[in-house]
């Protein structure tokens, strides 16, 4: 699982300054603001065993508070430059932001030089431990399991581009990113990419971030950002949730196919169910069909072919014609170091029939084309 702030903030490492000062000024109306001292009792001084992810972003603990809540705390890197005036503000306005499939923050830690975040605790961490990670981690999910997480988690990102004001485009939905309550339910976590969208902006002209496998194309090669970049990853996500195999880490038959190639290549073939997880031995196969198709609808190469999170949420949500007519090939980014011409980055193959399983959390991999966020108005 990997955490981020919210905004990519970060800070001087050991600068005391004028930030520091005005921080005690913000507001933080939804937040609340822990000390150091209580969280490093709440993890037990950071221990090790208490470790339940981490990146190159920070690490994340499990803590207990004092009135017993269990929280995920993370402790962000100290290697950037970003002030606290900054990260308390971002994080202010991202607080008043509540949706069911949503990760909540709970609150926040600026003590000197130490930028922690708190989060609420989910018990069963994220997808890609639960369903694509080691078999010491693995979950088996049923049918219906799966398609309440597809579900929810597209009533979030539907929520975050089109109920949030302003609008966001998360930028970095992947299977580590969707995290799972108790009951398994669905929340989108690590904003640390997220994009402001105003309404009055058509799309964003940004250095590229994200993680390699589930990057729209278009967004990949240009650093031209819209909502339609979230919902090509989210196109991805669910083949790899139907499949319980990962995009980024596996590849497919003797072209070493990317997933979303791989699916393809199974419709043109009239045999789509051939993706469908080994695991799931009892499934519905006309809704399960539905959900594949919509995912290949989510992932086009042209973003304007692509549906938004609504109609996504609609087409999850019942049965609804789908023009299949229309449907064109998937689009694929690579990244810049591939070399083989008809295959994945990861180099390596997976079994239809004999599934291996593999730890699916790839480092986000940010690759600048410009450094400079541009916005172009309606």
């Amino acid at each position: 699982m990997s955490f981020r702030c919210f905004g990519a903030f970060d800070w001087c490492k050991g600068k005391k300054s004028d930030d520091q000062t005005q921080a005690q000024q913000i507001a933080t109306n939804n937040v609340r603001r822990f000390s150091y001292n209580s969280l490093r009792s709440a993890t037990a001084d950071f221990h090790p065993s208490n470790r339940i992810g981490g990146g190159g972003f920070g690490v994340v603990y499990r803590g207990v508070l004092r009135d017993g809540t269990q929280v995920a705390i993370k402790t962000l890197s100290a290697e950037s430059k970003q002030g606290t005036r900054e990260f308390l503000t971002e994080m202010n306005m991202i607080s008043n932001i509540r949706h069911p499939n949503l990760v909540e923050l709970i609150g926040c830690c600026v003590d000197d030089n130490h930028r922690i975040l708190v989060y609420e605790y989910l018990e069963n961490n994220s997808l890609a431990r639960v369903l694509l990670g080691s078999k010491s981690k693995h979950v088996s999910l049923d049918w219906p399991q799966r398609a309440a997480i597809c579900l929810g988690t597209a009533s979030g990102l539907a929520f975050l581009h089109d109920e949030a004001d302003p609008n966001i485009v998360h930028r970095d939905i992947k299977a580590s990113n969707v995290l799972l309550d108790k009951n398994f339910h669905p929340k989108i976590g690590d904003f640390g990419l997220a994009k402001l969208f105003p309404d009055n902006v058509t799309h964003v002209s940004t250095q590229v971030a994200g993680t390699v496998g589930y990057l729209a194309p278009e967004y990949a090669l240009s650093g031209q950002l819209t909502k339609k970049a979230d919902v090509y990853s989210f196109g991805v996500l669910i083949l790899e949730i139907i499949s319980g195999r990962s995009n980024s880490k596996a590849a497919f038959g003797k072209d070493m196919l990317l997933l979303v190639e791989w699916a393809w290549k199974l419709r043109e073939e009239e045999r789509l169910l051939d993706i469908v997880d080994p695991e799931l031995t009892k499934f519905p196969e006309k809704e399960v069909i539905r959900f594949l198709k919509v995912a290949l609808l989510c992932a086009q190469e042209a973003p304007h072919q692509r549906p938004d999170m609504k109609q996504v949420v609609e087409m999850l949500s019942r049965e609804v014609h789908l023009k299949e007519k229309a449907l064109t090939k998937p689009g694929v980014y690579r990244g810049r170091h591939s070399q083989h011409s008809g295959g994945g980055s990861s180099g390596e193959t997976s079994s239809l029939k004999n599934k291996d399983k593999q730890l699916a959390e790839p480092s986000s991999q940010i690759i600048s084309f410009s450094s400079i966020t541009q916005m172009f108005p309606r």
